[in-house]
């Protein structure tokens, strides 16, 4: 995004500059990105190293996202930076563009996340189905079992899919050679060897979060919430806040 910006500028392209970014705040941020990481932002404890991490980006976004807009958007740039950082600061007409970006540019990650986000495609398609049947209303009240496989192995590890699709659990199964998913999965033909049973979340519902887990009470302090929550709780507490 970053040298398509660049360079559209260059050239006095602002039709261009304006549809980039209109596509990536929509798809990428508000689709994407900012519905995943709700849950960390908002419920995680103020120590938690994910929360501070999607703040980081965030800051990062922000800066990015205004100056890239500065131009065409001047007086709405300079109100959400002014707003952001103070009346004090000086005008987001005065910053560059942030020069970081193309040393954090990295093609092996981001092809990791087009394999993530099609196997995640295919989880959002077998949930559609459950909410249409009024199997489920909420997201979080699924705990999707995930076949795929192994060739998706080595672009899973480390995946929390239940944070990446939404739910409350989440669970993968590799499957091995000439092993199909279950008959019943849902399954898309632009996403081969992979197929998604929906199952229920099993629990009690957290009182903060709202994801079903069998966790939720074992905190003694904090029973209708899950240990994760009750965390959060007493350190915002502990800073004086509800």
């Amino acid at each position: 995004v970053d040298g398509i910006v660049r360079q559209a500028y260059a050239d006095f392209d602002y039709k261009t500059v304006v549809a980039t970014l209109a596509a990536f705040m929509n798809s990428e941020l508000s689709a994407f990105y900012f519905d995943v990481r709700k849950d960390t932002l908002y419920c995680d404890p103020p120590s938690s190293v994910a929360r501070k991490a999607a703040l980081t980006v965030i800051d990062y976004l922000f800066r990015c996202i205004v100056t890239w807009l500065a131009p065409i958007l001047s007086f709405t740039a300079e109100e959400a930076w002014l707003s952001r950082y103070g009346n004090e600061s000086k005008s987001v007409h005065l910053e560059l563009f942030q020069s970081v970006l193309p040393a954090w540019r990295n093609d092996a990650l981001a092809q990791k996340w087009d394999v993530i986000r099609a196997v995640r495609s295919v989880v959002t398609g077998a949930l559609e189905i459950e909410r249409a049947a009024k199997r489920i209303g909420s997201s979080l009240e699924a705990s999707p079992v995930i076949y795929v496989a192994k060739d998706y192995a080595p672009n899973l590890i480390d995946v929390d899919f239940a944070e990446v699709c939404i739910t409350s659990n989440a669970e993968v199964h590799l499957l091995r050679d000439g092993e199909e998913p279950p008959a019943d999965a849902f399954r898309l033909g632009e996403v081969p060897g992979v197929g998604v049973v929906v199952e229920k979340a099993v629990g009690t519902k957290c009182a903060r979060s709202w994801k079903i887990l069998p966790t939720v009470g074992e905190d003694p302090d904090y029973p209708d919430v899950t240990p994760r929550d009750a965390q959060a709780l007493r350190e915002w507490k502990a800073l004086g806040r509800s």
